[in-house]
């Protein structure tokens, strides 16, 4: 090659090299539109896991007495649902139909199973669990992720209707609180902020019950990590870590019932999650959160020096994992 040539290639080179450079840029200068979007009669399935548990756990010099028993309560359900948009109203609020497709039910109530129902086995198709199976219910659903309202469940509701303890399972499944909480865990920037590059972040407080252990709150931070191509689509990745807020009522609500533990008193806790959107469809490819929590709770009667006091452990697990499966 001539030198001429070699240069004017080299140029060439250069110059495409930074056109490929100044067009990267511009894409990571223009970011990410954080929010779901919607198309009329759009039918997305989504399996979704949900966990909870509570666990009492004595250690060292107890009485040897039934109080003094390890227990736990435990529920995890999984379901399958199609998400098929009814209508969007002006402000981008979407119509949803929920049906569920499949469930799966395991309950423990002090260490004894109660419940254990999924509706893929036969032995499982009279119980009262197996009519939530083809039911549906519609939902309004904002761009940013909350569930605005619950706009009917009166079939299904009717249709596992019942005094069982099942049949209120299934009812409790259907609670407009309960939908919410389902379909609306996921929380992304208002509209106004929604425009973010890596490294930007958004908030949202939730609140949890621990039952005899208060309530707390938590400021949800999600950060936009990277977003990469796949398969000619553009994915933002997310992480979310969580902190506990200083709310003075709860914080009033815990001192008062965690009184008589004062001593020895302390608690553990880490609350994180992971998430996907696709930014070519405005779709949840995946969304995980997991909260696990300690409490620690020395014997107050305990002596100094004591080499095994008694110790309580209060342990709560909450998980929440949805993926798009179609």
């Amino acid at each position: 090659m001539m030198p001429g040539k070699t240069l004017s290639w080299l140029a060439s080179a250069v110059i495409c090299s930074l056109l490929l450079t100044a067009g990267c840029a511009k894409l990571a200068e223009e970011g990410a539109t954080m929010a779901l979007r919607f198309a009329p009669k759009d039918s997305t399935t989504y399996k979704l896991k949900t966990q909870s548990e509570q666990s009492v756990k004595w250690e060292g010099t107890l009485p040897k007495d039934g109080a003094f028993q390890d227990r736990r309560n435990y529920n995890t359900m999984e379901m399958t649902i199609s998400q098929q948009i009814q209508n969007i109203d002006d402000e981008g609020n979407a119509t949803a139909k929920i049906t569920i497709k499949e469930l799966k039910y395991f309950s423990i109530y002090r260490n004894d199973t109660v419940l254990d129902f999924d509706s893929s086995r036969a032995k499982d198709r009279n119980n009262p669990l197996a009519k939530l199976i083809g039911q549906s219910y519609t939902i309004e659903i904002a761009p940013a992720g909350e569930v605005t309202e619950v706009i009917d469940a009166t079939r299904a509701r009717a249709a596992v209707k019942g005094s069982s303890s099942a049949h209120k399972t299934a009812l409790a499944l259907l609670k407009p609180d309960v939908i919410k909480e389902r379909h609306g865990t996921l929380t992304l920037p208002a509209a106004d902020k929604n425009q973010l590059r890596a490294g930007d972040s958004w908030s949202h407080v939730k609140v949890f019950s621990f039952g005899l252990m208060g309530s707390k709150s938590y400021e949800k931070v999600y950060t936009l990590k990277e977003i990469k191509d796949r398969d000619n689509r553009r994915i933002a990745i997310g992480q979310m870590n969580a902190i506990p807020t200083a709310e003075m009522a709860e914080h009033l609500h815990r001192a008062r019932t965690l009184d008589m533990f004062s001593k020895g008193f302390d608690s553990t806790e880490t609350y994180t999650g992971r998430l996907k959107l696709d930014l070519d469809t405005g779709k949840i490819e995946e969304y995980f959160e997991k909260l696990q929590a300690e409490w620690v709770i020395v014997d107050p009667a305990a002596k100094e020096g004591d080499k095994e006091p008694g110790v309580l452990r209060i342990g709560v697990t909450r998980l929440y994992d949805l993926k798009k499966i179609d």
